[in-house]
């Protein structure tokens, strides 16, 4: 746009047209001059201001003159996240103050309050009257700033351009302007952030000093002339340590060294903050992802109350996080230790670290280590480090002022653990603990459950010769509930035996209790000759006496009877003449029919119902026998069998007959096991209710 309005200025004319104009033909060297420079300054613009820019173009009889106005507050070459290219035209910059200095008549700058930056040049049309001739410029002279304009060049950086910034780039940014000021060899800034991990450099503008070595800690200049180096502590809070490290050239004293240092110690500042804010952020950041790492880990650590998934999951949750291996060790009843979990980044080093950790292994645990971990679990102190077989830490298991074991971190990869590491590694241990005490109580407590469970149930059936007792049952839950199903075969006499079979209502201890009361009070009472009516009467009044309606009971019992041959049939559904097998005298009492399956492969429901226990003061029973002949099968049940449920769909009474029909003529533990086999096929769900089978069979 500039070139082709100097271009039209080419030809000589008179714009007016009134003979009184200015004439504004420009020589076409001059226009080239005129282009070359502009495009120079419209250049620095782009690349150092990253503004917009404006350009002016005034012609006069005797100046050609070009403004180039930005509002950037000068060279700035890492303003964007991208790097620029470093090659071609833009890899040359930096020349167009030169070329103006020059090849310009007159030039300089202005800046306005309003933060714009104007650059000009003036181009004479005419040559200049030679009595005032300017004394020669030396060679390659340059402008020479004031300290103010040092200063200001030095640290001002725009606040849109800081926001678009990374704390880096602007580091790398304010290093190159030192070095350029100072004309140094090399500027660099080195930072340790106090993890453990030494000092590294992260940024340098010039060649690498020689003699030095980064990496680890801050550089001292060894092999070199400690008069060509200015080292500045950057103010930065504790644990962050850095220093700006100035190099002159070889050969090239600083001329001014009150001026090097105050600069340098001006510009440490500006990058104390940039750095300190980015080691911030950081820092921020970490502790964000260290408390999502809390609460996946809280999560993952309680998403289990097995001790050993639980004991498994605290590995895992630390490797590769805050080490290279995890070992956890527990306590044993004994007093001992015992390597309960262990993994390790590399999969291939678990079986030679194993062999040192465990306890039992060989060559087992070194002495050191042994130990450390018994001081670590008797005093529950805090984290301990170690050096054998590696570098770490031990923290204790403490949960509920006991002592579970300890958790041991090996350190992580080519670094210690930082106090970060230490911390975080001890909140771990902490919930780990806690989960691992809830998994062990809840062990416990399903242990006593499961054994109060057993306590109700019957160890052994009776071994009866001309009798099959068979008897099977399924808790909904294998957890601490213990549920109220129960069963029990009780010898009266060498000929007689008491079958009984029951449901309690709820599930627990409460249940557990007054599953007891039912199944021994019940014994008591027909071991004191009372009939099955008259116990199942008194049994009521002691639960009636408890005052809990909530815990009532449905109850089966019969009263099986051995009958000889040649013996009368009994009052109530006889069939055909006596020719041995049993005689039933059976009493519901709230409970399901129980099922008399026939040799001949027929099944019935029998019985007749009554009042369940605990929830009247008077219960009305029928008492019913039954004649269970050679061959045939008595089968009690809890209501789980036939309530068990396919969507809104039961397994029902009627397809319990034909699943027990198709059992006849079997041994009774193939007829119970038809029935349980037949109620678990019949639904993939889990138990949601207790299941009780008790079977008797007549010898054939």
């Amino acid at each position: 746009m500039l070139q082709e309005a100097l271009r039209e200025l080419e030809e000589p004319g008179d714009p007016s047209g009134d003979g009184r104009g200015v004439d504004t033909a420009v020589d076409a060297d001059l226009v080239d001059t005129a282009v070359l420079l502009a495009s120079e300054l419209c250049e620095n613009a782009v690349l150092h201001a990253g503004t917009e820019f404006e350009v002016a173009l005034t012609v006069t009889e005797a100046d050609l003159t070009v403004a180039v106005t930005d509002r950037g507050p000068g060279p700035l070459e890492l303003h964007l996240a991208q790097p620029r290219q470093r090659y071609g035209r833009a890899a040359s910059h930096g020349r167009g103050l030169a070329l103006v200095q020059r090849l310009a008549t007159t030039w300089g700058t202005r800046h306005e309050a309003d933060g714009r930056h104007v650059i000009w040049f003036s181009l004479a049309r005419e040559e200049r009257p030679a009595a005032t001739p300017a004394p020669p410029a030396p060679p390659d002279a340059e402008r020479v700033w004031t300290t103010a304009e040092q200063a200001r060049w030095l640290l001002h950086v725009p606040p849109g351009l800081v926001d678009r910034l990374e704390p880096t780039e602007l580091v790398a940014e304010l290093v190159r302007r030192l070095r350029e000021l100072l004309d140094a060899e090399s500027v660099s800034v080195e930072v340790d952030e106090g993890d453990g991990t030494g000092a590294r450099e992260i940024t340098r503008d010039g060649s690498p000093d020689r003699g030095l070595s980064t990496g680890g800690e801050i550089i001292s200049g060894l092999g070199t002339n400690p008069g060509r180096r200015v080292e500045v502590r950057l103010p930065t809070t504790a644990p962050l340590r850095g220093v700006l490290r100035v190099t002159h050239r070889p050969g090239r004293p600083d001329a001014d060294p009150d001026r090097t240092r105050d600069l340098t110690e001006l510009i440490a500042y500006r990058v104390a903050m940039a750095v300190e804010s980015q080691w911030l952020r950081a820092v921020d950041q970490r502790r964000r992802s260290w408390m999502t790492y809390l609460a996946e880990t809280s999560e993952l650590l309680g998403q289990s109350l097995d001790v050993d998934l639980a004991v498994a999951v605290v590995p895992q949750v630390v490797v590769p996080r805050l080490g290279r291996w995890c070992a956890v060790h527990l306590v044993e009843p004994s007093g001992g230790m015992r390597l309960a979990a262990l993994t390790h980044a590399d999969e291939d080093a678990l079986p030679e670290l194993r062999a040192v950790l465990d306890p039992d292994g060989y060559p087992g645990l070194p002495a050191e280590l042994r130990n450390r971990l018994a001081e670590v679990v008797r005093d529950g102190s805090s984290a301990v480090r170690f050096a054998v077989p590696t570098d770490g830490i031990a923290l204790p298991l403490w949960a509920r002022g006991r002592a579970l074991g300890t958790l041991l971190v090996g350190r992580p990869q080519n670094r210690p653990h930082s106090p970060e590491d230490v911390v975080l590694a001890g909140d771990v241990a902490r919930r780990a603990a806690l989960a691992i005490h809830n998994a062990q109580s809840t062990a416990a407590h399903v242990a006593v459950s499961q054994a109060l469970q057993q306590a109700l149930l019957p160890r052994a059936l009776p071994m009866v010769p001309g009798l099959d007792f068979a008897a099977e049952y399924l808790p909904a839950s294998t957890g601490s509930d213990v549920g109220g199903d129960f069963y029990d075969v009780l010898t009266v006499d060498p000929s007689s035996w008491l079958v009984s079979i029951g449901d309690v209502c709820g599930k627990g201890a409460r249940a557990a209790a007054r599953t007891g009361l039912v199944r021994d009070v019940l014994r008591v009472l027909v071991r004191d000759d009372r009939s099955l009516p008259r116990a199942i009467e008194r049994l009521n009044e002691v639960m009636i006496e408890a005052d809990d309606p909530l815990q009532f009971c449905t109850l089966a019992a019969a009263m099986v009877r051995r009958r000889h041959r040649g013996a009368g049939s009994g009052p109530t559904h006889s069939h055909g003449a006596s020719r041995g097998g049993l005689d039933v005298d059976l009493v519901l009492a709230g409970h399901v029919q129980p099922v008399l399956v026939r040799a001949d492969g027929t099944a019935e429901l029998i019985g007749t119902f009554g009042t369940a226990v605990g929830l009247v003061p008077t219960v009305r029973l029928t008492c019913t026998r039954h004649r269970v002949d050679p061959g045939d099968t008595l089968l009690v049940y809890t209501d789980g069998v036939t309530e068990r449920r396919r969507g809104s769909e039961q397994f029902g009474a009627e397809r319990l007959l034909t699943v027990a029909a198709r059992a006849a003529g079997r041994p009774a533990v193939q007829v119970v096991g038809a029935v349980r086999e037949a109620v678990e096929r019949f639904s993939t769900e889990p138990l949601d209710d207790d299941v009780a089978l008790l079977a008797v069979r007549a010898a054939p």
